[in-house]
């Protein structure tokens, strides 16, 4: 059961998923959407030029009624009278054109935008297998996309037939009336009767929309086993990542023990930390942390600092202060500088012992050093 459920696309499409089925140029799409716009700014952009459209209309369709004395005896001359008539003609549509052709561009913006992909264009042998065509045509989509239809032509079409009704006695009225008056009861049942497809249109699209949606994402859903794939494909093997982690671990470890040799001195706990410092008074502020560590690794710190002969000092409260608020790398904070600096003076005053001068005595390691309030992780109140 277990790899059965493992084979069935149960899981949502991942951002993954979703971008490389973009790339194909597989999108949702709705031409009841676009159908909608582009019927909505073409009416919006009747709406809004109609004054301007219909004085334009009766002074294009005067001028092509008139009949000029030339026209009789030139022969070119009704050739650009027809050609100044169809250049009138097209900028009397270009705004209704533009407002529709704007529609139908800013339509994929619904869905995220336009995409451009050449995969999509690629001939495909598999569309072209009769048998593969036949089971989309009777396939559910099909049905679906059958019954859409139908309910769409059965909307419109009561539409068409409730405006009608409505408007009866006006159409028959336009028999009797003047010219003008006629004119301008057919642009008003017109314009009523667009306003009224234009919102059965916005219905079906606000149908549609989800339906296509909802149909998109549940074709890119993915099974878990495909999931997992792609999780190691983008993460990694987990295992493998793991055994990464561990060998920088090791390798930071390694470059840290490096420094201790180098360390001016190492300040234990003296058996769960240690933190080696180094201070050099011509580059450095202040001390600077190379190496800390507890428990093992604090061990490994001591070993090499007695196999390298680097000072040890046993101050329990300033290793853990200092193992708490200082990073490798880093200078000592601020707040620790008075307790350092008593280190630091033992470790000045042993190495001049060491290095044999006169009268000096080997100077005892300093104890009991205190760190300001708050800083030790160790002491009671923290």
């Amino acid at each position: 059961m277990a790899e059965e459920s493992d084979l069935e696309k149960t899981e949502p499409p991942s951002s993954r998923r979703i971008e490389q089925a973009r790339a194909e140029g597989q999108v949702p799409q709705s031409r009841e959407l676009a159908a909608f716009l582009v019927m909505a700014m073409g009416v919006g952009g009747l709406w809004a030029f109609g004054d301007w459209f219909g004085h334009r209309a009766r002074d294009i369709v005067s001028h092509g009624l008139v009949f000029d004395r030339r026209a009789a005896f030139d022969p070119e001359y009704l050739g650009v009278a027809f050609v100044n008539l169809s250049v009138e003609a097209l900028t009397m549509v270009a705004p209704i054109f533009l407002f529709t052709v704007a529609a139908a561009l800013l339509t994929p913006f619904a869905f995220g935008g336009w995409v451009l992909s050449s995969k999509a264009l690629t001939p495909d042998p598999m569309r072209m297998d009769p048998l593969k065509g036949l089971k989309r045509m009777f396939s559910w989509q099909s049905i679906a996309e059958l019954v859409k239809s139908v309910l769409k032509a059965c909307l419109l079409g009561g539409i068409v037939w409730w405006v009608v009704r409505n408007e009866q006695d006006h159409l028959f009225a336009l028999i009797t009336q003047p010219i003008d008056v006629a004119l301008t009861s057919t642009a008003r049942i017109l314009i009523y009767a667009a306003l009224a497809m234009v919102s059965g249109l916005a219905l079906i699209a606000m149908i549609d929309v989800p339906f296509q949606l909802w149909q998109y994402y549940t074709r890119l859903k993915m099974t878990r086993e495909e999931l997992k794939r792609e999780y190691k494909e983008l993460e990694g093997d987990p295992q493998l990542k793991a055994r990464i982690r561990s060998q920088q671990r090791e390798n930071s470890r390694k470059r840290m023990m490096s420094e201790v040799p180098k360390a001016d001195v190492v300040v234990t706990n003296p058996t769960h930390f240690a933190v080696a410092l180094k201070y050099d008074a011509a580059n450095m502020g202040a001390p600077k942390v190379v190496a800390k560590g507890m428990n093992l690794v604090a061990h490994k710190i001591r070993e090499l600092a007695d196999e390298h002969k680097v000072p040890v000092v046993e101050a329990p409260p300033l290793a853990r202060a200092l193992y708490r608020h200082a990073e490798i790398g880093d200078q000592i904070p601020s707040s620790l500088y008075t307790a350092v600096a008593e280190v630091m003076a033992y470790i000045y005053q042993l190495n001049q012992y060491a290095a044999g001068a006169m009268g000096l005595l080997l100077p005892e390691p300093p104890t009991a050093i205190a760190v300001p309030d708050g800083l030790d992780p160790g002491s009671p109140d923290q």
